[in-house]
């Protein structure tokens, strides 16, 4: 090989690993978008239901599905079904290869008690057209960050709506439509073996940027959205403010958060909610990015796709929400009343988050499967640094049809290993339901803004 054709060969290399490495970043093309909306919803799921037809076609409610009371929370919709079957540790052999390894360990750790109620199967979710038309947007411009860490050319919500790669649906998950902005407050149990529990009260505010008085479309910053957690009770920890700024490319520019102590009357920069920090009062149960199933930061990881596959999902858990529910009613020992949950066959995508060598986290692997119709993340299976099924993740979600936003319920972490739970979400005897809608400012979100927040 002459010098001038090695110089071409090796030219030739470099603008293919280039290109490559292009491919690897681009959005999708126009041709392949076209299908969102046809044969694929305009979220990205597959419209269709599955050849046996256990799983049923996307069939979006109406905002009118069912009423509102003077709480905000809604009726059933599907509140006349009853379970086609249910899964128990005498049966679950039967039904193993739709179900997650961590779902398959809690038959086995509680025998006696935990159980899955099957019901048919409704796609009800969707989302405002403002938010679909943003999505359709995403397709084909919205991009990846070097390493895969942030986003460009982002609007609303779901960039990656066809994806091609495990961080790409996470990034779905992250960047979810929640109602651009809402208000709400909820409960958080960790009870004991014996069902023994105190709870823990918040008021949470959580507002995407676009939904601020003065966002600023042409210079969007890196801040995806706000949040501010005040805990309101016990009195001990009464008080207590978090504020959290979420940033889009957190490596670029780690999250910013801050915590107001009532006690000391001062506000300090919280480092430590992210990652594996603890979480907010949860006893050890709970880690920063466990929060909304998973939250933050993707780069400690290495994100797998395998694809999708068919699983048993808690959805549509209005009977779950219930405002007639008293907590003694939900939590009960070892894990919450699966009598009150409702399962439905699913279609989800798969994604295997491996630690990256050199990096920390308590969860050395975690195993993803996330709803192919709302990109939330509905079952988390978590590993130890041994290799041990560790803690499982379960989100009961459902549908608040009449803001057309596709949220949780209630998110329970198991602890396999302690015999020990959280339950966090509940709000069936608080005062109201979630409050979507709310507006405010980038001052009331600053750390300034925390001492008139957490006064007593």
């Amino acid at each position: 090989m002459t010098m001038k054709s090695t110089k071409t060969f090796l030219k030739a290399g470099v603008l293919g690993l280039s290109l490559l490495a292009s491919s690897v970043m681009a959005a999708v093309s126009a041709d392949e978008a076209a299908k969102l909306g046809t044969t694929l919803t305009p979220m990205g799921a597959e419209k269709a239901g599955n050849a046996d037809g256990s799983i049923g076609p996307w069939e979006p409610l109406s905002k009118t599905a069912g009423t509102a009371d003077a709480r905000g929370f809604l009726s059933d919709p599907y509140a006349s079904e009853k379970p086609l079957f249910t899964i128990t540790a005498q049966n679950v052999d039967q039904y193993k290869d739709k179900l997650s390894p961590g779902q398959l360990a809690m038959f086995k750790r509680y025998p006696e008690t935990f159980k899955i109620p099957v019901y048919k199967t409704h796609r009800g979710a969707t989302v405002p057209d403002h938010v679909l038309a943003a999505i359709k947007q995403n397709a084909t411009q919205t991009t990846l960050v070097e390493g895969g860490n942030g986003l460009n050319n982002f609007h609303v919500s779901i960039p990656f709506p066809i994806p091609k790669s495990g961080v790409e649906v996470i990034w779905n998950h992250i960047t979810r439509y929640r109602g651009g902005s809402v208000t709400r407050l909820v409960t958080q149990a960790t009870p004991q073996q014996n069902g023994s529990y105190s709870l823990v009260y918040f008021q949470d505010q959580f507002v995407f940027r676009d939904q601020m008085k003065d966002f600023n479309p042409q210079e969007p910053g890196n801040v995806l959205f706000y949040f501010k957690q005040e805990v309101t009770a016990p009195a001990r920890l009464a008080g207590t403010v978090l504020l959290v700024h979420e940033t889009l490319d957190q490596v670029k520019e780690p999250r910013k958060a801050w915590i107001y102590n009532a006690g000391q009357r001062r506000v300090r920069q919280a480092p430590q909610v992210s990652y594996d920090g603890p979480g907010t009062a949860a006893d050890g149960l709970r880690t920063s990015d466990n929060l909304d199933m998973y939250n933050g930061a993707p780069d400690r990881y290495d994100w797998k796709l395998e694809g999708k596959k068919e699983l048993y999902i808690a959805s549509n858990s209005y009977k779950l929400d219930s405002p007639t529910l008293k907590y003694d009613e939900i939590i009960k020992p070892g894990h919450i009343n699966q009598d009150l949950a409702r399962y439905e066959l699913r279609r989800v995508w798969h994604v295997v988050a491996t630690l990256k060598p050199g990096q920390r986290h308590i969860y050395a692997k975690r195993d993803f499967y996330i709803d192919e119709d709302t990109w939330q993340a509905a079952v988390i299976d978590q590993y130890d640094g041994r290799g041990q099924l560790w803690r499982v993740s379960e989100a009961h979600s459902q549908n608040y049809y009449n803001v057309q936003v596709p949220w949780y319920t209630l998110e329970a972490i198991y602890d396999l290993q302690s015999g020990r739970y959280l339950a966090l979400g509940m709000k069936n005897e608080e005062k109201r339901s979630y409050d979507f809608g709310f507006t405010s400012t980038k001052a009331e979100f600053q750390p300034a803004a925390l001492r008139q927040s957490g006064v007593r």
